[in-house]
């Protein structure tokens, strides 16, 4: 696999492709205050941190893989400008279920007008709503299990274990579900990591769709052993190896989207290494962005500013941070747009 950081920009997805020029522009020209500016300066400071020579997490919670992020992160990821990603296990799993069933989705701009009676409609016809976008259960969530329940008893009985993400990028590589693809698969944000063997961390796992299934198939004594599927304590163990190698010649940037578990999780590893390790000179986070619709006086950590990390040892007074309170499904695909066309004009 190529290291997205070492990848040469001539061998880049042209970012013509996608019609990002116009976006650009646009966006320099309009975006002048408040909220719409900070999407700005944290583009900016996104683009800058790359060419600083340094690395970018990017994390995922929500339903971002079901707003179908992959339509820019993938070319991110491609690009170079991503080089770790942590999500939600529903993250995980739907890009996956947006790749094999996008056809049979269903889309419900009226979704607010939906009564008991219609949403226990919507069951009956085992449609699973996420907001306006409708799962299909049967093309999407039992097609995924058929082939992924064939990889977990395989490794059971070989006595070996895998990561979540692990046996998805598998699946993908040995082309067992190519098939079924409903979308370009440039579309889809975990093929790319998987082609280029992006690290990745799927804290609580187990609050999954597949998580559930696994779940079952132990129980129904068709998985022997419950480790089959690595653990979110090995994640942190993995995490905080790859840390420490990735900070040995750069610094690693944080592109939070939303917050909850996905955003947590991995941040706090500098602080475990520090506080907890007792590790000495642990270089903080080097750029911080969140995206997030939440208000701070809820004290939910989706609304924590960056500020407060600075109490916990996640960031330094010195790491340049930003928020953007609005729509993470308008703002990180702008943001992509951006730091696409400038990071590989430079």
């Amino acid at each position: 696999m190529v290291d997205p950081q070492f990848r040469p920009k001539s061998d880049r997805t042209d970012c013509n492709r996608r019609g990002i020029d116009g976006v650009v522009e646009f966006i320099k020209h309009h975006f002048r205050h408040f909220n719409a500016a900070a999407l700005v300066d944290a583009a900016e400071g996104y683009v800058h941190h790359l060419n600083s020579n340094g690395k970018m997490m990017v994390t995922l919670a929500g339903a971002m893989s079901t707003a179908e992020i992959g339509l820019s992160l993938a070319e991110m990821i491609r690009s170079g400008a991503v080089h770790a990603i942590t999500c939600t296990g529903a993250n995980l799993e739907e890009d996956v279920f947006n790749l094999v069933a996008h056809d049979h989705y269903v889309r419900l701009p009226n979704y607010r007008d939906l009564t008991k009676s219609d949403e226990k409609a919507l069951l009956d016809r085992h449609l699973n709503r996420v907001t306006d976008t409708c799962i299909p259960e049967y093309e999407a969530i039992r097609r995924i299990e058929d082939v992924i329940l064939e990889a977990w008893i395989e490794a059971d009985s070989s006595g070996k274990q895998y990561f979540p993400h692990e046996f998805l990028y598998k699946i993908l590589l040995d082309g067992k579900l190519e098939h079924h693809y409903q979308i370009d698969p440039s579309d889809s944000w975990l093929l790319a990591a998987a082609e280029m063997n992006l690290p990745i961390t799927v804290p609580g796992w187990e609050d999954s769709t597949l998580g559930n299934i696994f779940a079952s198939h132990c129980i129904k004594g068709n998985i022997k052993n419950v480790h089959t599927v690595r653990s979110g304590i090995e994640y942190m163990i993995e995490l905080a190896a790859w840390y420490q190698q990735a900070v040995t010649d750069s610094t690693i940037g944080f592109f939070q989207i939303g917050g909850g578990i996905a955003g947590d999780f991995p941040i706090c590893v500098v602080p475990m290494l520090e506080q907890d390790l007792l590790m000495e000179d642990i270089k903080k986070w080097g750029y911080f962005c969140q995206i997030s619709d939440s208000t701070t006086s809820f004290g939910s950590y989706s609304g924590a500013v960056p500020n407060e990390k600075i109490t916990w040892g996640k960031l330094d007074v010195t790491t340049p941070s930003f928020i953007i309170e609005s729509d993470a499904t308008i703002v990180a695909p702008l943001i992509f747009a951006f730091v696409l066309d400038q990071y590989l004009r430079s």
